[in-house]
């Protein structure tokens, strides 16, 4: 008995040094929080830098026509040394795990250097690959570049949907992802994180973004009746920053039932601007995004206060590189990065005239269509139907 009462005060210990070394790390995350405010004004940059990360598997093919889009969208600009495309070497997985790092030093260096980022989807090593367990790089960026909020948009007209996503980007399960304690062969424990700050600066975002866009209805997605302090905070502070915006009504959604409920129009109705943690910001919006057609159909902004980020929401496609059909990945969720990108950089004009082309080209016309199939259009053969629509009506 005395022994396992000593085996236990060990691992006690070990447990107590741990968490004791992650807590005082949250302390100073939270006091960089409070001193970073300074927000990028690209309306005065001389040359906005956009910094291109192609990614892994299917990353560089697709982004290969991204970048014909913008480059057809902003060619003057481009020309006129207002824009620049800067390729960033250094982050696809071969790279990644011969420095044994998910996000090298020098690669962040090149990366803080631009303003905004557009990146390909990029290997995240799981047990079984045959890779170093590395940390995920997407996870790494969004932290190493204080990406708090992730803006994932989903249109379903036929369904009267039209919905902004609002996934806090930093905490939750995902920041000590890799940091839970094996306290022994029986007992693995991991950890869910939320700050005031952290809450209330994706809450004030979405506010920010309602208001200036029209929409009447905030939703907050939780697990709260289980999951009582975490998820109950996040809740609280989203009804506490909503008393700032009276014109705007607050609704609470289950995560379990948002997943399994959200096409039901009685469940939906009037959502239009939803807030959720980042666990359940992940798990919805790829729910979300499938009922919208697919995750080739949808992308995501990352936004901070100084730089951002947009990518496809989906994964390196192994399956279709490995069957040599990798040219046939739909290159729609990345083009719809760009767009986002452009949008934010001050190019709204330019957003409108490639989601009016995307719409052509995917729901109403459909001329061209991407199956991932050999029979069907590849990627470029798409962004060339595209292209020349935007031509058309541009």
């Amino acid at each position: 008995m005395a022994g396992v009462k000593g085996e236990i005060m060990d691992y006690r210990k070990i447990a107590e040094e741990t968490f004791g070394s992650l807590i005082q790390g949250e302390y100073e995350r939270i006091e960089r929080m409070k001193s970073n405010t300074e927000v990028t004004d690209f309306n005065e940059l001389p040359k906005i830098i956009v910094g291109i990360l192609p990614g892994d598997g299917i990353g560089p093919i697709i982004m290969e026509q991204a970048l014909r889009v913008v480059k057809r969208l902003v060619s003057e600009e481009i020309d006129q040394g207002k824009i620049e495309l800067r390729t960033i070497e250094g982050m696809t997985i071969e790279n990644r795990v011969e420095k044994r790092n998910s996000l090298p030093e020098e690669v962040l260096k090149e990366i803080k250097k631009c303003h905004v980022l557009v990146k390909g989807p990029m290997v995240t090593p799981k047990e079984g690959d045959g890779l170093p367990n590395l940390i995920s790089a997407n996870s790494l960026l969004r932290r190493g570049l204080d990406l708090f909020a992730a803006v994932r948009p989903v249109k379903i007209p036929e369904k009267n949907i039209d919905w902004t996503f609002f996934r806090e980007n930093i905490e939750g399960e995902y920041i000590w992802g890799n940091k839970g304690i094996q306290v022994n062969e029986d007992l693995a424990i991991d950890f869910k994180i939320q700050t005031t700050r952290g809450s209330e600066r994706i809450a004030r975002a979405a506010f920010d973004f309602a208001r200036k866009n029209g929409k009447k209805n905030i939703t907050v997605v939780t697990k709260a009746n289980i999951v009582k302090l975490t998820d109950g905070n996040f809740s609280k502070m989203v009804h506490k920053v909503g008393e700032e915006y009276p014109e705007i009504k607050v609704q609470d959604r289950f995560v379990d039932a948002m997943c399994a409920k959200m096409m039901d129009p009685e469940f939906n109705k009037e959502m239009e601007v939803i807030i959720l943690p980042n666990l359940y910001g992940d798990i919805v919006t790829d729910v979300a995004a499938e009922h919208q057609g697919g995750l080739g159909t949808a992308s995501s902004a990352n936004i901070g206060n100084q730089y951002a980020m947009f990518e496809a929401i989906h994964g390196t496609a192994p399956y279709l590189m490995s069957q040599g059909r990798g040219e046939y990945a739909d290159p729609c969720s990345l083009i719809r990065a760009m767009g986002q990108m452009l949008q934010h950089i001050g190019y709204g004009e330019k957003k409108a005239l490639l989601d009016q082309a995307l719409n052509i080209c995917t729901v109403t016309e459909k001329k061209t269509v991407v199956t991932t199939r050999i029979e069907d259009a590849s990627a470029a053969e798409f962004t060339d139907y595209l292209l020349n629509t935007i031509d058309q009506i541009g």
